[in-house]
């Protein structure tokens, strides 16, 4: 049986990623996955990793039941907006603080190589954005998709990612975004 976590990165509860994260969520039970989720809106932390690396900063009691859950997964399923070609600030605070040195990931002494502690896991990043998808990826280079990709989740070792880019929602009509809460359930269903 797989193990999902649905990590929901908007800070609004109203917003349309709120509504994937349920779709998501009653795909992934009709197909009898065990389901978690982190909705980080909701948590109580400091997003400032404010002596970077150089200085341990005590982790809120929040930060270990999220190390828990991502510890737990076996697939994690990252759905939030696209903003300013990144990732919203708490999220960004949320990864800084729990994607640790020791939990998610470990440098070698006195090499530029580090061990990945997150392998054997899969990854699927379900994005909304203001603009079509293809203008993203074609203008701007699908800059916040490289990013969590490469540069987050499979440098701790998560190799298999897949992206979904959901573009243009601010202008999309009710028949859109039912259109895409149907494909996200189906996505839930199978596991991806």
């Amino acid at each position: 049986m797989k193990k999902i976590l649905i990590i929901n990165g908007h800070p609004d509860k109203e917003s349309f990623n709120f509504a994937l994260s349920e779709a998501y969520k009653s795909g992934a039970y009709a197909s009898n996955a065990e389901v978690k989720e982190i909705c980080i809106r909701d948590l109580k932390f400091n997003p400032n990793l404010q002596f970077g690396y150089r200085k341990r900063t005590e982790l809120e009691p929040d930060l270990i039941d999220a190390q828990n859950k991502l510890k737990w997964a076996s697939h994690l399923v990252w759905i939030y907006p696209v903003w300013w070609g990144s990732v919203p600030a708490t999220m960004k605070g949320f990864l800084d603080r729990v994607l640790l040195p020791g939990f998610a990931f470990k440098k070698r002494e006195n090499s530029v190589w580090w061990d990945k502690y997150f392998l054997g896991k899969t990854a699927h990043l379900i994005c909304t954005m203001d603009q079509p998808s293809w203008y993203y990826k074609l203008i701007y280079r699908s800059p916040s998709h490289k990013a969590m990709k490469k540069l987050t989740m499979q440098f701790i070792g998560v190799k298999k990612v897949r992206i979904t880019p959901i573009g243009s929602v601010r202008l999309s009509k009710e028949a859109y975004r039912l259109k895409w809460l149907k494909k996200v359930e189906q996505l839930g269903k199978k596991n991806k």
